[in-house]
């Protein structure tokens, strides 16, 4: 089982530079970056884990522009968007984006995509809520047919464009791993109708487990990525995870400034290092 470090990268945080170097030069193997556009200031949507909004929601950098600085000044540890809110984004310009990122780190790119939670949100992109899960369905089709073929057209009831060339292509084959995150039965089917992985949240494990048997009996037989973000610091639930076939953890780091990043950092190596 892999490690790697989650976190909401803002404009008032360790920089991106700062923090991808000591991801990597702490052993960590991935750097898993959130995204929101904005939050709109008449959001009624509930947050998921209750409570009031924290306020490192409404400062967030865009995730490929932070994946593209850390792809500059590190080697080996995965860039992985958890998550991209592909309900906001227009696909021929997130393929590019995407395979640019793989491109320039040499093949280090991870697709995690969703659907999102917050209903303003995704309005203000002109996302009508009830159908963004087939609005989700296509753009993820298309955008594997714009890295995958060339020239690529894909027509859909919300997706629809003629033949066109997309470069680059991705340096990883067929195309980087996608990974869907949600909880319900529709990113269950979502998942195994993509051939993807399943990212989750830190769930109970005892949820957790449903999902993925869920997952498995859907599956036919295919063993489906699963991986985690804002995982705790918790060596009895990672245990529980590694049991249900998570390969890949990141652990959440707070934002945070520099000083106190690097030395919670610190903390999470030696607690993974004692570990594995």
């Amino acid at each position: 089982m892999k490690f790697g470090i989650s976190t909401f990268v803002n404009d008032d945080t360790i920089d991106t530079v700062s923090l991808a170097r000591a991801i990597e030069e702490r052993g960590f193997a991935s750097l898993v970056i959130a995204e929101h556009t904005h939050i709109p200031a008449s959001r009624e949507s509930p947050y998921p884990r209750g409570g009031e909004l924290p306020s490192f929601y409404y400062r967030t950098l865009d995730p490929f522009v932070t994946l593209a600085a850390a792809a500059a000044v590190t080697s080996s540890i995965e860039l992985f968007t958890g998550i991209a809110l592909l309900i906001e984004r227009d696909p021929i310009i997130t393929a590019k984006e995407a395979a640019s990122i793989d491109l320039i780190s040499g093949g280090r790119f991870v697709f995690g995509v969703g659907a999102g939670w917050n209903i303003e949100e995704l309005r203000n992109h002109g996302t009508d809520p009830k159908t963004r899960g087939k609005l989700l369905d296509e753009r993820i089709e298309a955008i594997k047919a714009l890295w995958t073929t060339e020239p690529a057209e894909y027509h859909g009831k919300f997706v629809d464009f003629d033949p066109a060339y997309s470069r680059p292509k991705p340096v990883q084959k067929p195309h980087p791993p996608i990974f869907i995150g949600g909880d319900s039965d529709a990113t269950v089917k979502r998942v195994i109708r993509h051939d993807a992985g399943w990212i989750s949240n830190p769930l109970p494990i005892e949820h957790l487990a449903r999902r993925v048997e869920q997952l498995r009996e859907g599956s036919g037989g295919r063993d489906v990525p699963l991986a985690m973000f804002g995982t705790p610091a918790d060596a009895e639930y990672w245990d529980r995870a590694k049991e249900l076939g998570f390969h890949q953890l990141a652990l959440l780091l707070p934002t945070k400034p520099l000083d106190e990043s690097l030395r919670l950092l610190d903390e999470y190596a030696a607690k993974v290092d004692k570990y594995l």
